[in-house]
């Protein structure tokens, strides 16, 4: 049943979560509230700089595609442009610029002239690869192959490559501020298209090409191959792999290895805004740096090369306004930092148990705990009503006593059970204002009644002694 009960709980945050990031967005179709924020945005040099490059980068792929040809390729750039100036579209499309910039960049890379490019290096990363480490890695790992391994292998790289960064994403909007969902656009996008770029500028064979051409020179006539693909379309009776990488628009872009990179960047970013998953993480990205040489499509020197763009672009890129605790706060409608707590509200200490921030255990608890500002005023008002209650029926001054009920507390279990029965519930520790300055408001009615907080004495409802014949 705890089992049961803990999914439950878990799902039902995560529809709270997912109701709170709908309510994130920006629902406005008004092109005028775009050219309003235009207007109110200060520009810099690094603005005019980011915006003249992707302009320049758009407008040279456009002019090399042929696959829309014209004027039909002329929708890519009218759509996008269309999109920016729609609020509910920008929001989503304006911090994945440099993603589109990459996939335009990878696609378009094909009609590039073969006069254009350089000449493909076949021997440069075998040869890196025995020097550095001794021995040719990833043919040593592919001498022994089970369909056990190859499942295992085809998993992160076949399928876990093209659907984790949605599920980053995922987690990120749903979970976090919307900062860092844009900081994971941003800097994945600008790794795969430095990855890209460097693919295309210094184009080298993978392993698959040595087993199957040997060191002969290759030309930009060769197919891309599924290599140990191949054994997963063969085992599911399909040919989707061998139709995907024979018209592969990058063919010899086997350094650096972007499954490695992006992994990485996934570990990285996982790692960070979710620390309680880093271990399962990186059991992930491990498995995949041995998939990509398990199936002959890298050595082992393209998947160091790509782990070390993943981790420049992550340290170099990431702002430092999404670091520290702010990396594990949640979003500001789902108790996130700008909503303030009750024990803001009313100037009271947070228990120890509740630390700020530490990690998403008390996710619940914070939610529960979070007050929005419209309805401050009401909820102030009854707990200040509550409060009185409160305050009317503590322990008098008792004569010669102590003034504090600290003394009397039982140690152990039993001040564990006086203080889950005192005000506010199991684990508060009480106000910061003592109780004497609110007893000591309307004293003088409070004793015409009987008793006064500021008296040395207090009626206990026995009757006074009465002396007769001076005996008591």
């Amino acid at each position: 049943m705890s089992l049961v009960r803990s999914v439950s709980t878990s799902l039902q945050f995560v529809w709270t979560a997912f109701v709170a990031a709908v309510a994130r967005l920006d629902k406005s179709f008004s092109p005028t509230h775009v050219l309003h924020r235009v207007r109110q945005h200060t520009f810099t040099l690094s603005d005019y700089i980011y915006i003249s490059f992707n302009v320049s980068l758009f407008s040279f792929w456009i002019y090399l595609m042929q696959e829309p040809g014209f004027p039909t390729k002329l929708l890519i750039p009218i759509l996008y442009i269309t999109a920016l100036f729609i609020p509910f579209t920008s929001q989503f499309f304006v911090p994945a610029t440099p993603v589109f910039a990459w996939i335009i960049t990878f696609f378009s890379s094909r009609f590039i002239p073969v006069e254009w490019r350089p000449n493909v290096s076949v021997v440069l990363l075998p040869t890196l690869e025995s020097v550095l480490y001794g021995a040719n890695i990833s043919d040593i790992l592919t001498r022994y192959t089970h369909p056990f391994l190859d499942i295992l292998a085809w998993l992160p790289y076949g399928v876990g490559h093209f659907v984790i960064p949605f599920v980053v994403a995922a987690f990120l909007w749903l979970f976090r501020p919307k900062q860092a969902l844009h900081q994971w656009a941003r800097i994945f996008g600008w790794l795969n298209l430095i990855g890209v770029f460097v693919q295309i500028l210094l184009p080298c064979a993978p392993p698959w090409y040595e087993v199957i051409y040997g060191l002969a020179p290759a030309t930009y006539a060769v197919r891309g191959s599924a290599a140990g693909l191949a054994r997963i379309d063969a085992l599911f009776h399909g040919s989707g792999y061998e139709t995907t990488f024979s018209g592969a628009p990058v063919v010899f872009g086997a350094f650096p290895s972007l499954h490695s990179a992006c992994a990485t960047l996934e570990g990285l970013f996982l790692s960070h805004f979710f620390p309680q998953c880093a271990k399962y993480v990186w059991i992930y990205v491990l498995i995949l740096y041995w998939s990509t040489m398990y199936l002959t499509h890298h050595y082992l020197i393209d998947v160091v090369g790509g782990s070390s763009l993943a981790v420049a672009c992550f340290y170099l890129l990431l702002p430092e306004e999404v670091k520290g605790p702010f990396a594990t706060s949640l979003p500001h409608n789902l108790g996130g930092p700008s909503q303030r707590s009750k024990y803001e509200v009313y100037d009271l200490e947070e228990p120890r148990s509740r630390s700020r921030g530490t990690s998403n255990g008390n996710i619940m608890r914070a939610a529960d705990y979070a007050l929005d500002d419209d309805d401050f005023s009401d909820r102030e008002s009854d707990d200040e009503g509550a409060a009185a209650a409160d305050i009317a029926y503590r322990s008098p001054v008792v004569p010669d006593g102590p003034r504090s009920a600290a003394p009397l507390m039982k140690s152990g279990a039993g001040a564990k059970v006086a203080a889950s029965r005192s005000v506010g519930g199991a684990g508060r520790e009480g106000h910061r204002h003592t109780a004497s300055i609110a007893s000591l408001i309307r004293a003088d009615e409070r004793a015409e009644d009987g008793w006064s907080p500021i008296a040395s004495t207090f009626p206990t409802g026995i009757p006074p002694p009465v002396q007769r014949d001076g005996q008591v």
